[in-house]
């Protein structure tokens, strides 16, 4: 039986660079902030393999840009965040999970300052523009709340930084990770980033342009033909051996910061102070009952984890798995899950019900694979 095939309308939209994904060899999608994004090629696991060896050149457009700009642009974006922005300045790329006043995740962006009053909040899959300027114009903010017309490409993979060389020069290596630089591409001024959603070596590439993305896709596949560049996407098995999180998979508005691992980038005296910062208080001082965790699940490879399987320990629940995936590395089953305060150790042995049926699970410490 073949697999359902997703009706796409205007309501789900293609981006500047689909054609070349689908020339390219797509062979799965997901969608993301309404935005097809292209998930394999080959296989998860050919496609993990040449990441982790080569260049590919993926085409994040979902990864949608919301500019807030104004005198009171960074009053409104320090009232959704506990990470402080006193000090954020030019060239710096700063994570900043965006939080409702009862402390839950919102969103997990990375913020940019590129301009005076000027701010691109570089969103995960989430309606926050529309949060964000309900709050503008809730508090009287003077501060505009706009989806821009920016179309990331992101060139993941160890030979990045050689082929990122040779289409804007040698200075690319002088970005700093977690930092950005802008950059001649036509004649025109982009954003290049030392970041991306792997952990093998990358850049992000802000296009501001639809006209920029083709020449800019071709150039970069023109010069990188002896790299063994190619297309790709975001890799499961690479993101969970990596540990990184997915936003509306290992965490969502029913997780607080501190329960996603990111309590050292909040600050709860910021001025002003976050929306959140009285319900996050006592997790601030005393902990949170759950917290993010690497585990490894014994046995054949699991199933496609669609929905969080529960997890129990002696009888009692000991939190979801959220994310799962065969790792060849590894040589066993790897998996992000949200644990129970009490079961948060390394080592420590739970069981979840799996789709297949129950399986044993031991703890870890993110990442999988280093």
């Amino acid at each position: 039986m073949s697999a359902p095939l997703l009706t796409v309308s205007r309501r789900i939209r293609r981006t500047p660079y689909t054609e070349r994904v689908e020339a390219a060899g797509a062979s799965a999608y997901t969608v993301y902030n309404r935005m097809l994004l292209a998930t394999v090629f080959d296989s998860l696991e050919v496609d993990a393999a040449h990441l982790k060896r080569y260049v590919q050149v993926w085409d994040v457009s979902c990864q949608r840009q919301v500019e807030v700009s104004g005198p009171d642009a960074r009053h409104l974006l320090q009232l959704c965040t506990p990470r402080d922005l006193s000090r954020l300045d030019y060239g710096q790329c700063r994570y900043a999970p965006l939080v409702g006043r009862d402390g839950g995740m919102l969103n997990d962006p990375v913020l940019l300052q590129v301009g005076p009053e000027q701010y691109w909040v570089s969103i995960a899959d989430s309606d926050i523009p529309l949060w964000m300027r309900g709050l503008a114009e809730g508090r009287g903010l003077a501060a505009t709340v706009e989806e821009t017309d920016i179309f990331p490409l992101a060139v993941q993979g160890p030979k990045a930084p050689a082929l990122m060389a040779r289409v804007f020069g040698e200075a690319v290596h002088d970005i700093r990770f977690f930092r950005y630089e802008w950059f001649e591409f036509n004649g025109r001024p982009l954003v290049v980033a030392r970041s991306g959603y792997s952990k093998q070596d990358g850049f992000e590439i802000y296009v501001k342009g639809e006209d920029l993305c083709l020449p800019l896709w071709d150039r970069l596949m023109e010069a990188g033909q002896d790299l063994e560049v190619r297309a790709g996407g975001p890799n499961l098995i690479e993101r969970i051996e990596g540990g990184l999180l997915s936003y509306g998979n290992d965490m969502t508005r029913a997780n607080t910061p501190y329960e996603c691992g990111a309590g050292a980038a909040c600050k709860l005296d910021t001025d002003p102070p976050c929306l959140a910062a009285r319900a996050l208080q006592a997790e601030a001082e005393h902990g949170p009952k759950r917290q993010i965790r690497g585990l490894r699940i014994d046995g054949p490879p699991v199933p496609n984890c669609r929905s969080p399987w529960p997890m129990a320990a002696g009888g009692a629940y000991g939190g979801i798995v959220t994310s799962a995936v065969w790792s060849t590395v590894a040589g066993t089953n790897v998996a992000i899950g949200m644990v129970e305060r009490d079961f948060t150790a390394s080592g420590t042995r739970l069981t979840v019900e799996a789709p297949d049926g129950v399986r044993d699970v031991t703890v870890c410490d993110l990442p999988h694979v280093r």
